[in-house]
């Protein structure tokens, strides 16, 4: 095996060959049980009920402590720490100096010196060598995900949200909730447990998530779902949760842009050859031999306005630089949802005789880690890029998050989604196909009204 991904793509010839040929299937959250009743239901009570999530076991934590921890936070995230208060938390983005997306997560601050990073892996990977390499005086606690990880995770992390969430919390806490902003928290005791509590929400709907160690999460959720209970709350398995970003109109895996390029040399060779950014996929019908092609501006996918040039950062100049090329507006994250009609005769094909279209899973479509779909003006001409696929019972539809070209993004708009490989690559959960192109109509990201109007201005 490869030392490191420097070598490993250097063993296979190019970063795109690596990730493109790579065996490794779609994550998925392992061991999360699949469906409590069946997916369907599950998605739909996020919208009228109140629903309990279990992501304990899909995420990497990445424990940052000591007295350089809020600068290394500072040194590399586009966003500005400057207000940072204790029990809050933060969307975390970083770029690499060529101002590309390495991608983001969830930090919280627990202490005034003491931070925790919750996401996929490449942010953490990311933070992590910063730390080690760049001098830090700071203490590291790794986590990875369950599929990734021998043994429990260090900590459970429960949310109670939907339209019902604080009749259940106030159940559980048998109080009045506090008024606490979004992304800001508190401290509850639960079951004769410390708990932190983050004011959060993932597809719109209020709700709090909860942390502490896993050696309490038995009592914890005990408590959680003894309080549900009288008000029918509804546990959310693995297959719907994935598809709740569909509707929140958040992009969870953009390839991140540590690759290819010299400025990221070192990382590659820091990070070793069977980690998981080592060991993905790449796969859907847009392909290219320069993998910078699948690389994202923070601008292209809506993350502009959280960039404050306020502090020296990572990628600074090469943003400064975008601003002034006019970046910022030529590219727009939008929601597609495809035409039933066309994803009918996708799906009819697999009864027909001859080879059809590639299998479309649900609720969740994607075959690889990372899944890329070439998206369409009416005259054939790429217009965008789809990155997050798959089916909503709230909106009867197969839906995806794209990033598309300005001109086109107008919701109302019609454009084409390819699905399938333009030539089927030698992935083992790639059978042979053909491709079918399908209507998608451009709606804003994210979909839902309530998500983009009340609740962000709450927020």
């Amino acid at each position: 095996m490869a030392a490191n991904l420097e070598q490993k793509i250097a063993d296979a010839g190019s970063p795109q060959t690596m990730l493109w040929e790579s065996q490794s299937p779609p994550i998925v959250s392992t061991p999360v049980t699949p469906e409590f009743t069946n997916w369907r239901d599950e998605q739909l009570a996020w919208r009228s009920n109140a629903v309990l999530y279990d992501q304990s076991h899909h995420l990497a934590d990445l424990n940052i402590r000591g007295k350089d921890a809020l600068k290394l936070i500072r040194d590399t995230a586009i966003n500005s720490v400057d207000y940072f208060p204790v029990d809050a938390a933060k969307q975390y983005v970083a770029v690499n100096e060529e101002g590309q997306l390495i991608g983001d997560n969830i930090l919280f601050r627990y202490e005034d010196d003491e931070f925790q990073a919750v996401g996929i892996p490449p942010t953490i990977n990311w933070l992590q060598y910063h730390a080690e390499k760049g001098g830090y005086d700071v203490e590291l606690v790794r986590d990875n995900p369950s599929y990734a990880r021998k043994g429990n995770p260090l900590c459970y992390r429960y949310e109670v949200q939907g339209p019902g969430a604080f009749n259940v919390i106030r159940e559980l806490i048998g109080a009045e909730p506090p008024d606490v902003k979004f992304f800001h928290g508190t401290r509850f005791t639960i079951a004769g447990k410390m708990v932190r509590a983050l004011r959060h929400g993932m597809a719109g709907e209020p709700g709090f998530e909860f942390v502490g160690p896993w050696a309490d999460h038995e009592v914890v959720r005990g408590a959680l779902l003894a309080a549900g209970k009288k008000h029918n709350m509804i546990q959310v398995g693995g297959r719907a949760y994935l598809t709740n970003s569909l509707e929140s109109g958040w992009l969870p895996r953009p390839l991140p842009a540590f690759y290819s390029g010299k400025s990221t040399e070192g990382f590659r060779k820091w990070l070793a050859g069977d980690e998981i950014d080592a060991n993905v996929s790449l796969g859907g019908s847009f392909f290219s031999q320069d993998i910078a092609d699948y690389y994202f501006s923070p601008y292209d996918v809506g993350y502009g306005k959280i960039v404050k040039f306020d502090h020296d950062f990572i990628g600074r100049k090469a943003l400064e630089a975008q601003v002034a090329e006019g970046r910022t507006t030529s590219n727009r994250k939008v929601t597609l949802k495809w035409h039933g009609d066309d994803v009918a005769k996708a799906w009819a094909s697999m009864y027909q005789p001859g080879v059809g279209a590639k299998f479309i899973n649900l609720p969740i479509a994607h075959y690889a880690t990372y899944h890329y779909d070439r998206v369409e003006a009416p005259n054939g001409s790429l217009a965008g890029r789809s990155l997050h696929t798959g089916y909503s019972a709230n909106y009867r539809s197969m839906m995806s998050i794209a990033v598309v070209d300005a001109t086109v993004a107008e919701p109302g708009t019609e454009l084409v989604v390819v699905w399938g490989e333009p030539k089927p690559s030698s992935k083992v959960q790639v059978e042979d196909h053909v491709q079918f192109k399908i209507r998608a109509t451009v709606h804003p990201a994210p979909i839902d009204a309530h998500a983009r109007t009340s609740y962000r201005k709450n927020a």
